[in-house]
C-alpha cells in the first residue's frame, strides 16, 4: 500500500474482523459508532496502540474513513498514526490487530507498542 495523503487506513482483513465485532456488539445498524484509534504512553517501547468502538467525537479528533469503515483518533495520536494501516492476522501466528506504523522507529516483539 502506497499512502497519496495523510490518512489512517484499514485493510479488508481488519475490516471484515471489525464488521464482526460491530455486529456482536449490536453496534453494527448504528452509524453513530466508529473505531476509536489512539495511542498512549507505555508498553514495552514507550508507546501503545488502543482501539475501542465509540460514538462521541471530540473536539479536536480527526476523522478518517476507508472501505467504508469510519475511524477517528485524537489529534497527537494522529500525529505518531498518520499513514498507518490496521491490519489483522488469524493465523497460527496471529497476533490479532495490529497497525503497520511507516512513523514507527522500532516496535517490540509482540507488536503492541512501539517508539518513533
Amino acid at each position: 500500500m502506497v499512502a497519496t495523503d495523510n490518512s489512517i487506513y484499514i485493510s479488508d482483513k481488519a475490516k471484515q474482523k471489525v464488521v464482526t465485532l460491530m455486529q456482536e456488539a449490536g453496534i453494527a445498524e448504528d452509524p453513530s459508532y466508529f473505531l476509536r484509534i489512539g495511542v498512549v504512553g507505555g508498553g514495552c517501547s514507550g508507546l501503545s496502540y488502543k482501539m475501542d468502538f465509540d460514538n462521541e467525537v471530540k473536539p479536536m479528533d480527526q476523522s478518517f474513513e476507508d472501505k467504508g469503515i469510519k475511524m477517528v483518533c485524537d489529534l497527537k495520536s494522529f500525529l505518531y498514526l498518520v499513514n498507518t494501516e490496521l491490519e489483522f492476522s488469524d493465523g497460527l501466528n496471529g497476533k490479532g490487530f495490529f497497525f503497520n506504523n511507516p512513523n514507527a522507529s522500532r516496535s517490540c516483539g509482540c507488536g503492541e507498542s512501539f517508539a518513533v
